[in-house]
């Protein structure tokens, strides 16, 4: 140990006594380090407001169902249909971490308005509650669902512009009841929202569940939605509902199960990150390695001095391994403090960002740089350049002591 701690600080004065060349190289890997953070912080952001987007527009943190529901269920919707005064949920809004839960029911038919009729799908909600359950559906035009009006509805405005429709119409929407009858009811459309897949938008249709309810000729829904005070309890919740239900028939779906769109998102732009440090571990290899050979060849005769007095080919080798780590580590934590300070002030001022499409509206982004990220972008400084540093080591090392006293004469 102490024989590494001197190697240690002997690689530092040799850092330190080629300040140039080691400044150069420092600053390389200063600069990738920062990038890799202001780009990685910006994908964390960009990520971690797509996840309480999607929680907050539909999904909420865990769904309940019958077990089956989310499998089969749309072969049968009847056939799993929760207790509307249910026990169970009782008992689940009284835990400490669930803040809120609504039910919903699901159901399809035809939504008819003049002489155009097309084809839709429908949720029925609790207007109250979804007002906390979905505070992040974007309604861009006209108002939200009202307990007040039970006939009063929301639809995409993608099935809008299908139907021909705009808010204060009258439309009429047509389901098969439980008993397979035609049930049909007259309702008027209080707003228009606006989500990021275009496809629902499409073809959603959100109903009071009084409305739904009496539609369907049914009581009871479908699912339980659970809202919790932090999506990071969502797992200790999951848990916790598992063991307080066991062997029931309640099937508990966190919300990343149900976010396809999300989830490829996360897998796209993971990549995009890996493919940046890719390319700035290249960056960093280059310029350590161009480096390090340069201090080989200045330092031929002193390579050839030491290894004359007895200091072994692994002791070189070793020197400047170590010469290179020093590199990556100065590096790196410089690389953190800019880049922290300049992802803070940079969310300060924000990045206005354009409407994402399926969207109206802009937004102002910003860096997020969390604890991973800062292990990450460091472990690659450091890993780099020990990695840059193995060639020019070995070559040093694998000097002939006579040709290397000869070098500088």
């Amino acid at each position: 140990m102490n024989l590494l701690l001197q190697d240690l600080q002997l690689a530092i004065r040799n850092v330190v006594r080629q300040r140039r060349r080691s400044g150069m190289a420092i600053i390389a890997v200063t600069f990738g380090i920062v990038t890799l953070l202001l780009a990685g912080g910006f994908i964390e952001w960009t990520l971690r407001g797509m996840r309480e987007w999607t929680i907050g527009s539909r999904l909420g943190h865990i769904q309940i169902s019958r077990s089956g529901y989310f499998e089969i269920g749309q072969s049968e919707p009847f056939a799993y249909l929760l207790a509307q005064n249910a026990e169970e949920r009782a008992t689940i809004e009284t835990m400490p971490e669930v803040k809120i839960t609504g039910a919903r029911i699901s159901f399809g038919g035809l939504i008819s308005h003049g002489e155009s009729t097309i084809s839709f799908i429908g949720e029925g909600v609790e207007p109250e509650k979804e007002d906390v359950l979905s505070s992040t559906l974007f309604v861009p035009k006209g108002r939200g669902l009202t307990s007040t009006q039970p006939k009063g509805i929301i639809m995409g405005l993608g099935l809008a512009a299908n139907l021909g429709v705009d808010v204060g119409d009258q439309v009429i929407l047509m389901a098969n009841t439980r008993t397979g009858s035609v049930n049909a009811v007259e309702c008027h459309i209080l707003g228009l929202f606006s989500t990021v897949s275009k496809a629902y938008d499409d073809a959603a249709v959100r109903v009071p569940i009084s409305t739904a309810r009496d539609l369907l000729r049914v009581s009871g829904s479908h699912v339980w939605v659970l809202l919790l005070d932090k999506t990071e309890d969502t797992q200790k919740v999951l848990t916790s509902l598992q063991s307080r239900f066991p062997g029931n028939s309640l099937e508990f779906v966190p919300w990343n199960r149900l976010a396809d769109f999300y989830n490829k998102t996360v897998v796209l732009f993971r990549k995009q990150v890996g493919v940046i440090e890719i390319i700035i571990g290249l960056i960093i290899v280059l310029s350590i390695s161009n480096t390090l050979m340069m201090n080989v060849v200045e330092r031929t005769g002193e390579i050839g001095t030491a290894m004359a007095v007895g200091i072994k080919s692994a002791e070189i080798m070793r020197l400047f391994v170590l010469e290179g780590l020093v590199l990556g580590i100065f590096g790196g934590m410089l690389g953190l403090v800019l880049g922290s300070a300049a992802a803070y002030v940079i969310s300060i001022i924000g990045i206005p960002m354009p409407p994402p499409p399926g969207m109206a509206r802009g937004y102002t982004g910003e860096i997020l740089v969390n604890a991973s990220l800062l292990l990450n972008a460091f472990l690659l400084a450091a890993g780099t350049t020990l990695l840059a540093s193995l060639y020019p080591a070995w070559k040093a090392s694998r000097m002939i002591i006579v040709d290397a006293l000869r070098f500088n004469r």
